[in-house]
């Protein structure tokens, strides 16, 4: 009978998503998100909003993740993940014909919404995990690889936007309000202190590179307001997306030993720049699955990564300028206005399918080998 019911579960599932993935995912502005938040905040209309949204974000990338390679698919890690978002999928349905009038089912609708953001608590290392136990098993394929980057950079930024869309309801509607920063809307700081969120990253840095490495850079901080001479930069931003950002560069800067992080470390050679963007790639030993003590500064190599998807997913970027054998500068650009700072997420349509199932040709150009061939060696004729 459970057997049954589980089967019956799945044809189900599979029809909602096949049915949610059809419609495109509706960006928003920093400005809507701040003005519902301060002006109109309403717990009915968030319901009537998210119940709608989340499905459609959440089917239209599970349709992506059914077109990885088998193999993939088929790892305990990726298969967890799919039962994660399968689930969370039925528990926002089941609130699809509620009566948004009524008290108890907005607050049962704010319990499964807190339910689900700490589900997928680990959804990126969980993934991560799953990548690594395919190519351990099968190898590393250039096309497989293209593919997988190309998923993972539109799966962890649907994450992001998912995430945002829950922080914000639970921070609004879940009847707690953070002490240590009162006037954030939801997780929204109206009036976010760049330099401020800088130390702070900088600090934990600072704090881990010290007991792992024991040694650190030092901090220097320059501020220029071009608008208000003299005082803070600040803007309309989620200051926890920036702190990860900076924090994680600062990493960076620690191993290779708009906002601009600087070091003299060194730089990273051109040929490997590319890569340090490549989920991963990792100048540090991949954590032990045992649970083993290592330091957290060097992980699954998705560090920069998912920083670069934070800054574009407001439609910034993060970008990275290295001189090799002096250092390395790496730039965050941020949109200065609200109203054009809107979410950038991945749909599920024609373009994205044949991504997946276009066969990708041999590069057209010639491809150099790592070092120049030794001419003397060969005899004119």
């Amino acid at each position: 009978m459970r057997i049954l019911r589980f089967l019956r579960s799945s044809v189900s599932i599979g029809k909602d998503i096949d049915y949610y993935s059809k419609f495109s995912p509706s960006p928003l502005s920093m400005k809507q998100f701040l003005d519902f938040g301060s002006e109109n905040a309403c717990v009915k209309t968030s319901f009537n909003f998210l119940r709608q949204e989340l499905p459609v974000r959440l089917a239209n990338i599970m349709k992506e993740i059914n077109l990885l390679p088998d193999n993939l698919l088929r790892t305990p890690s990726v298969r967890l993940v799919q039962s994660w978002y399968m689930q969370s999928l039925q528990e926002i349905l089941e609130f699809k014909d509620k009566n948004a009038d009524d008290e108890k089912v907005t607050y049962d609708f704010t319990d499964a919404v807190i339910n689900i953001r700490n589900r997928h608590n680990d959804v990126i290392p969980t993934m991560a995990q799953g990548v690594v136990e395919y190519k351990e098993a099968y190898g590393t394929d250039p096309i497989v690889s293209q593919n997988v980057q190309y998923f993972l950079d539109r799966f962890y930024m649907s994450r992001i936007s998912i995430r945002m869309l829950l922080n914000q309801h639970t921070l609004l509607f879940g009847g707690k309000v953070n002490p240590a920063h009162p006037k954030q809307i939801g997780s929204i700081d109206p009036h976010c202190r760049v330099s401020e969120v800088i130390r702070d990253a900088y600090e934990n840095a600072r704090n881990l590179c010290d007991r792992y490495y024991m040694n650190s850079p030092e901090l220097v901080l320059e501020e220029f307001n071009a608008k208000e001479k003299g005082k803070p930069v600040t803007m309309v931003y989620v200051p926890s997306h920036l702190y990860h950002m900076v924090f994680e560069l600062y990493k960076v800067n620690v191993q290779i030993n708009s906002c601009t992080v600087s070091d003299r470390g060194g730089g990273v050679p051109l040929r490997k720049i590319d890569r340090l963007f490549t989920y991963t790639y990792s100048t540090a030993p991949r954590p032990s699955i045992d649970g083993s003590r290592a330091a957290p500064l060097a992980g699954y190599g998705y560090g920069l990564p998912i920083s670069r998807l934070y800054a574009r997913y407001f439609q910034g970027d993060l970008k990275l300028y290295s001189m090799e054998g002096y250092g390395i500068d790496a730039v965050i650009y941020i949109r200065a206005l609200s109203t054009e700072s809107i979410e950038r997420l991945p749909v599920y349509n024609k373009s994205a399918w044949k991504h997946y199932n276009t066969i990708h040709e041999a590069d057209d150009w010639c491809v150099p080998s790592k070092e120049p061939k030794d001419m003397t060696t060969f005899r004119s004729l």
